[in-house]
């Protein structure tokens, strides 16, 4: 990997450089297309094959699946649906409970919601922020039907820990990984960890197709599962037999051809974000009031997206200095809302508070994370941090 954050040529849009006398707009994300996304798309639109049906598909699932190092990837329209078809095809249903973290985008309670469940909250551990492990077993009860580990901004759960408590209460044990393409627990790539993985190639993941989502497994019977609801329940042996009511959850050809361009360029996409994540580490140690999510030992961070968190401290908040970043060109994001916080789940949280959660959400925020980061941005966004904080200390 070189040391140096440095792009292949035609590898990142066009931008104003941070040095050219203009400010700049440096996004919190943004696709790199530096493979044979062009060449792909043009040979589905020469081919007729647009939607569903075509050779991309298999590919990119046959693709992702040895990606993963799992037998069975199914390839879904987005990654919300990747979720809900997994749950489903796990069994989950009316009355069930499903136990998450409060700390996650709000499609993974929303995919147990759809399907009639209840998501029970857990709150995070204070040194990666996913859900904490000895917190999960004491929310079990006789109605909980399975756990969801979220890799939240691309760390893995601690999925040992996690296996071995659903393992004692008979539960399954079901991966978000929507933000984890790449990542490693204890050697193990994401999505081969769980009963079952979903992730998101949503247009900032890090394999990013626009819109796109898979459910990766290595059991035979529920990949089956998860295909026959995926395609609205059609029986596979009997065109237009339907046996069971399922979903319009199919990717798109051209998605597909997409997805199969990065995921050949998988390694330079992931490295080129652990160079940023490095670039940002080196930049920022030494501000005071500053920290960011800890790499355990055991783990490869992917780092969908470098977070920062204010110290209760800090001179400035957090949506202030959001407003200083963005007045300097500088787009940031929120950690995301806990799930709990919000009017849909409130009730089902039942006024139970989650004070490491709700820390992280209330200091931090996500600095542009993304492979075609050049090094002169990077420095850019440091040094605007950096001065932005200096000012609010000097007030």
């Amino acid at each position: 990997m070189a040391t140096e954050l440095e792009l292949d040529h035609d590898a990142a849009p066009a931008r104003v450089a941070p040095d050219a006398g203009v400010r700049p707009h440096i996004p919190v994300a943004a696709p790199v297309f530096a493979g044979r996304e062009k060449e792909y798309v043009a040979d589905c639109m020469e081919s007729g094959w647009v939607s569903s049906g075509g050779k991309y598909v298999e590919l990119f699932e046959a693709a992702f699946a040895e990606f993963c190092g799992v037998r069975h990837a199914i390839a879904c329209c987005n990654g919300t649906a990747a979720l809900h078809v997994a749950l489903a095809a796990l069994g989950v249903g009316p009355g069930d409970e499903v136990i998450v973290p409060t700390l996650t985008f709000v499609a993974t309670a929303n995919a147990v919601t759809y399907c009639g469940a209840r998501p029970i909250f857990v709150d995070s551990e204070p040194a990666t922020w996913n859900l904490d492990p000895e917190q999960v077993e004491a929310k079990i009860t006789p109605r909980t039907k399975g756990v969801v580990a979220v890799h939240l901004y691309g760390h893995p759960a601690e999925m040992d820990e996690l296996r071995g408590v659903a393992r004692r209460h008979g539960l399954f044990l079901l991966e978000d990984a929507a933000e984890a393409h790449g990542a490693l627990y204890k050697g193990r790539p994401a999505g081969s960890l769980g009963d079952a993985a979903a992730f998101s190639f949503y247009g900032n993941k890090i394999i990013a197709t626009g819109e796109g989502g898979m459910v990766t497994t290595d059991d035979d019977s529920l990949a089956a599962r998860v295909r026959l609801l995926r395609g609205q329940g059609m029986d596979p042996e009997r065109r237009y037999w339907f046996p069971v009511v399922g979903y319009n959850y199919r990717m798109m050809n051209l998605p597909a051809a997409i997805g199969l361009a990065q995921l050949e360029r998988a390694d330079w996409h992931t490295g080129r974000r652990r160079e940023v994540a490095a670039g940002y580490m080196r930049l920022l140690r030494g501000i005071p009031r500053l920290r960011w999510q800890d790499e355990s030992e055991w783990a490869r961070h992917a780092y969908w997206m470098f977070t920062v968190i204010l110290g209760c401290e800090s001179p400035v908040g957090r949506d202030a200095l959001m407003a200083r970043l963005a007045e300097r060109g500088v787009e940031t994001r929120p950690v995301f809302y806990p799930v709990h916080l919000l009017p849909p789940y409130r009730e089902a949280a039942r006024g139970e508070e989650f004070p490491v959660a709700e820390s992280l959400a209330r200091h931090g925020l996500s600095l542009p994370t993304w492979a075609g980061l050049s090094h002169a941005e990077l420095n850019y966004v440091c040094e605007s941090l950096r001065e932005s904080l200096s000012e609010a200390g000097e007030k």
